[in-house]
């Protein structure tokens, strides 16, 4: 073997069995998002298959034998997941309705049949046209000697994606909210995912036009390569987010509570912005309530029901804006980031790390920019 080839074979390896191992996590998770993890972790296991099929493909023993008759191509089933795994992570309490979704899998199992019916020409084929019917001799051509399989599955997952994509920008529907700073993560693998789908049309009409699709290695395998890093990428992405609340039930408040909790947000308002009580760095929820002149609970309703924020991510993104203003000063140009993050109220280089982290998605050196 190669060296070219010996490296393939790690990396899409490494790539399958990472697959493999997260798959197992994600579908173990007990939490809120635990659909949502299943069907990645569904994504996981066809990308982990798939790149173990190539990986028999480089060893010789993977093609026309045995294997050859029993490992299918399910290229037509990504576009479909990947729907399903965002419907699941903006949706309470998702559940596939067969009736309704099952149309979504169409294109597979009509694969899985083409396929197989294609695959058993090869027991009636003696090298001759003749030995095959019209439909087996057509079939082959279209299945084989064309980029059907790679253009259609690039195509279904392009036009998952979009619908995706509409998904997310619903984020204030009936009932529940979707958390905008919480899909970050998920909007960057549509939009790889998207780049790759355009990559492997481009890959594979390169190889028809220019070389007959003669599945040259050096355009075919940049396309399992490409799937090896999208499949280490999620899942580390989502073993990390797989506690991540993407969507937030709204609580529906009858006319005299609504006007109570606004009268508290007004208070709340003028706290923060007139006495810019975030400054005090030993702020708690007990002593900000005692200087709205309410109870804790109260307090707590109006954040997470009016400002849909919980207290620390409030405070905390008031301080943020104030540091933002305070590095825009001139004369604060001597002073050290820290320093000012403590004038903004942070008490704490590691409090502050993770505060803007988690409201910015971004490093702290971020907002000196």
């Amino acid at each position: 073997m190669k060296p070219l080839e010996i490296f393939l074979v790690i990396l899409l390896s490494i790539g399958a069995i990472q697959g493999i191992i997260y798959g197992f996590i994600l579908w173990r998770n007990k939490n809120i998002n635990q659909t949502a993890n299943k069907f990645l972790a569904v994504i996981l296991w066809f990308f982990a298959y798939r790149l173990l099929v190539e990986v028999l493909k480089l060893f010789g023993v993977g093609y026309y034998d045995t294997w050859y008759h029993i490992l299918l191509e399910y290229n037509w089933i990504y576009g479909a997941l990947i729907f399903f795994f965002i419907k699941a992570y903006v949706t309470p309490k998702f559940k596939i309705n067969f009736n309704k979704d099952l149309i979504h899998f169409v294109p597979v199992i009509i694969e899985f049949v083409w396929s197989n019916f294609i695959k058993s020409q090869n027991f009636f084929w003696d090298g001759s046209r003749e030995s095959l019917s019209w439909l087996g001799y057509w079939g082959y051509i279209v299945w084989m000697q064309l980029p059907t399989q790679y253009l259609i599955s690039a195509a279904l997952i392009a036009f998952y994606i979009h619908k995706s994509e509409k998904l997310l920008q619903k984020t204030n529907s009936q009932g529940y909210m979707i958390i905008v700073e919480n899909t970050k993560w998920i909007k960057r693998l549509l939009k790889i995912m998207k780049y790759y789908a355009i990559g492997v049309i481009v890959i594979v009409m390169i190889d028809y036009l220019f070389f007959n699709y003669a599945f040259n290695r050096f355009y075919h395998y940049p396309i399992f390569i490409g799937m090896a890093l999208i499949t280490y990428w999620l899942g580390i992405a989502g073993f990390n987010k797989k506690d991540n609340e993407v969507i937030r039930l709204k609580t529906v408040l009858d006319p005299k509570e609504k006007l109570q909790l606004e009268n508290i947000a007004s208070k709340i308002t003028i706290l923060m912005k007139e006495k810019k009580a975030y400054k005090n760095p030993d702020i708690t929820l007990s002593s900000f309530s005692k200087q709205l002149n309410e109870k804790s609970y109260l307090t707590t309703r109006c954040l997470n029901t009016i400002f849909e924020k919980k207290f620390n991510d409030f405070i905390n993104q008031y301080r943020i804006e104030e540091l933002k203003r305070l590095l825009k000063d001139p004369k604060n140009s001597n002073f050290t980031l820290l320093s000012l993050a403590f004038e903004a109220g942070f008490n704490s280089k590691a409090s502050f790390n993770r505060a803007v982290k988690k409201l910015t998605g971004k490093p702290p050196s971020a907002l000196k920019a």
